[in-house]
């Protein structure tokens, strides 16, 4: 009888001479309270992955001893992390939206150019004219830039199209992706990201829109398993909380996870909605209320801040995130990455403004794009941290301290990229 073929034995690596081994580990799950305080930081410390996940990590000299065979990767005095999380991007789009920046400066504000006809509907009627393979391309150099940053796992959701037809071509386009890349993907269905023109006349065509989201939308993407989550914009001049609980509700019956654009410009209950639908996360936050905060805190809904987005609107205030840090919110910071509100692909730089703006301390912003990214898509047991068992996701920064991640402004300080284990070339994130 034929002996069957022996398996290939997984390459092992030691990853050595790091000046700082940022493990972000301390067990599966969202950082919240205290132990965003408890950012571990090793020295004189190794990695050793096999095959694509992390096998060991502690005292350099004890594991070379023990793993005499893996092969040595030197990171050269850098700063070795776990790849990045940016757990919350709008990166499948056509033209930027470079006109409505210099209209909110002469004082025209979001919703008012909404209500013209332009935004969110701006990219919709561009979207809508688009092939599937131009935003292919255009999206797969959106991917890249962002990864090159340091990032592994990206959100990535569709939402400009509104249609059904073109709903599902945008989330095509980032399954494509995620077949093409090798940066782990996560996909949102966002049909509720606003109600389109033509739905727009009465209140019953409005209520022909939300039946097309739930009736239409929600089966066709669960059937041809296009998304894990489901996501709704609730708020003033979108939608209530009351068709928001119906799309959510829709969403968790058809077997989606759920997230929520909660309270970005105003308070319009979204973060207690979120909290009472069991939401992963809970994403803007900017204008959530006191009892939003109360509720989140006992949910453990991830509150995902995104500093960019109001930096670039150009808005005074940002969200409370010390006051919810004190309320026990497992917080995450995310890029917004989208043409009309927050066109940046850096997610080191929304960790600079999460230290500037939002007074956290380095070590919570990097958990917050590490472990708690990570919670916010649902991943928090496998990815995000260097600990075993893990995936071996890894980032190594040309730093010295941790610190400097969001200190230098908007630099790309990014040297090499591991995704499962695969070394990726930053620059064009090729698989090496």
């Amino acid at each position: 009888m034929r002996k069957p073929a022996p398996r290939p034995r997984r390459r092992q690596h030691i990853f050595v001479n790091a000046a700082q081994i940022v493990t972000s580990a301390g067990g599966p799950g969202a950082r919240r309270g205290a132990e965003m305080r408890a950012l571990e930081v090793l020295t004189d410390a190794a990695v050793v992955t096999r095959g694509d996940h992390i096998v060991a990590v502690g005292p350099r000299r004890e594991l070379e001893k023990e793993y005499r065979v893996a092969k040595h990767i030197d990171c050269e005095g850098g700063v070795l992390m776990p790849a990045l999380v940016d757990s919350h991007t709008h990166a499948v789009f056509g033209a930027p939206r470079a006109a409505e920046h210099e209209l909110r400066a002469s004082g025209v504000d979001y919703l008012e150019i909404a209500r013209r006809g332009g935004g969110i509907h701006s990219s919709v009627r561009d979207v809508r004219a688009r092939t599937e393979a131009e935003l292919l391309g255009l999206a797969r150099a959106r991917v890249r830039r962002l990864a090159s940053f340091g990032v592994g796992t990206i959100e990535v959701k569709s939402g400009y199209g509104l249609t059904l037809r073109d709903e599902l071509k945008l989330l095509r386009v980032i399954r494509r992706l995620a077949t093409e890349l090798p940066i782990r993907l996560v996909p949102t269905f966002l049909g509720a990201h606003e109600v389109p023109l033509e739905h727009r006349e009465t209140a019953n065509r409005r209520r022909e829109y939300i039946d097309v989201v739930i009736h239409e939308m929600i089966p066709q993407v669960a059937k041809q398993k296009l998304a894990i989550f489901a996501d709704v914009f609730c708020e003033t001049g979108v939608f209530t909380v009351a068709e928001s609980r119906e799309i959510l509700l829709a969403a968790r019956t058809a077997g989606l996870k759920l997230k929520i654009h909660a309270d970005e410009l105003t308070s319009s209950g979204g973060a207690e909605l979120a909290a009472e639908v069991g939401a992963t996360s809970a994403d803007h936050l900017a204008a959530i209320s006191d009892s939003g905060i109360r509720a989140l805190g006992v949910a453990g809904t991830v509150a995902t801040l995104l500093p960019s987005t109001m930096l670039f609107l150009g808005k005074p205030s940002q969200a409370p995130a010390r006051r919810m840090l004190d309320a026990g919110i497992p917080l995450a910071l995310a890029t917004d990455f989208n043409p009309g509100t927050s066109p940046t692909v850096s997610l080191p730089l929304v960790m600079t403004l999460g230290v500037s703006q939002l007074r956290l301390s380095a070590g919570e912003a990097i958990l917050s794009a590490t472990v708690n990214g990570a919670a916010a898509l649902g991943l928090a047991d496998h990815v995000g941290q260097i600990a075993p068992g893990y995936s071996a996701d890894l980032a190594l920064f040309r730093i010295s301290d941790y610190r400097e991640l969001p200190y230098w402004l908007g630099a790309r300080v990014c040297r090499t990229l591991w995704t499962r284990g695969k070394a990726c070339d930053v620059h064009n994130l090729d698989i090496t």
